[in-house]
């Protein structure tokens, strides 16, 4: 049952939950820039949290379907329509044969997620059908969706549809400041540049992209003037560089780094980064590393419990 690609907006990949294990050969994990959503919509539809999905970015696709077919979106708030009707989000729906989807452009968030009963059909690589377009593989290709491009879609009869309980995402992406950690080098760093970090609002500069969100706001300055030997970086990491405009490693990161880091977005807080666009406004927050912890694990139980 191909899907036709009659647009396929802006950037749109396919992404799973990631490749792990292979940073030494300096592959990065990739996947999902918002995670959460990924899962939630294949939840929905009946899949495992890890079956292929398609992630746009600020502009969605037009896809066309031979078959009847059940797909979840989730993610930035877009305007999606099936055979020009509107099509809601959160929720499984339900295309027609020789229906076509439209998705619009983003109106808050960066990213949207589509999710098909079954599952796309690509071949893993490396235990992940996630896009690395660096590396020009996994996914569809290898790079993002192209017009004309068939998806194939994988069968699974046992897939039941599910339900959100009321209410449970209404605060998914709220504008509370992004929580992180103190970073590798924090020492490095004195109380100035910690007033400004966590006291200052940043904007996300038009030259960010999944590897990186580069930051606009006030100089951070480390006070120890030292050359740093390159060493492996951690997703989330928020690296000063020589301009001294604080960047956040992100999913397609490089594996290794040079410049010190300041802090860390912890894990719970990731998905929200997946949504920042550019010219959005952030502010950060510290905690601590047992809190960072709970808070993660108390993620994992809220996505147990969100299900009718």
């Amino acid at each position: 049952m191909p899907i036709r690609v009659l647009d396929p907006g802006l950037l749109t990949t396919v992404q799973d939950l990631g490749r792990y294990g292979y940073s030494h050969l300096g592959i990065s994990p990739g996947g999902a820039a918002d995670s959460l959503a990924m899962r939630i919509a294949n939840l929905l539809v009946g899949n495992a949290e890890n079956a292929a999905t398609l992630e746009m970015t600020l502009a969605g696709v037009t896809l066309e379907f031979d078959e009847e077919s059940i797909v979840a979106l989730t993610g930035g708030e877009c305007d999606c329509r099936i055979n020009g009707d509107a099509a809601p989000m959160w929720q499984a729906t339900r295309v027609p044969a020789r229906g076509v989807l439209t998705c619009g452009a983003m109106k808050t968030g960066a990213r949207l997620y589509l999710a098909i009963q079954g599952g796309f059909d690509v071949r893993p690589i490396m235990g992940s059908t996630s896009t690395n377009m660096a590396g020009h593989f996994g996914g569809f290709e290898g790079r993002g969706l192209r017009k004309g491009d068939l998806l194939g879609v994988r069968k699974n009869p046992n897939s039941r549809a599910s339900t959100l309980n009321p209410g449970v995402i209404d605060q998914l992406y709220s504008c509370a400041p992004i929580r992180v950690t103190r970073g590798a080098q924090y020492d490095w760093f004195g109380p100035e540049a910690f007033g400004k970090l966590f006291s200052c609002s940043y904007i996300v500069s038009e030259q960010s992209n999944r590897s990186g969100l580069r930051l606009k706001g006030e100089s951070i300055s480390p006070r120890v003037r030292s050359q740093l030997l390159t060493e492996g970086v951690s997703l989330g990491a928020i690296q000063v560089p020589q301009d001294e405009q604080p960047i956040i490693l992100f999913v397609d990161q490089q594996t290794t780094g040079g410049y010190p880091k300041i802090a860390n977005v912890i894990s719970a807080d990731l998905y929200r980064v997946g949504q920042l666009r550019p010219r959005k406004q952030v502010r950060f927050i510290e905690i601590a590393i047992p809190e960072a912890i709970r808070l993660l694990r108390e993620q994992e139980e809220w996505l147990k419990q969100i299900f009718q």
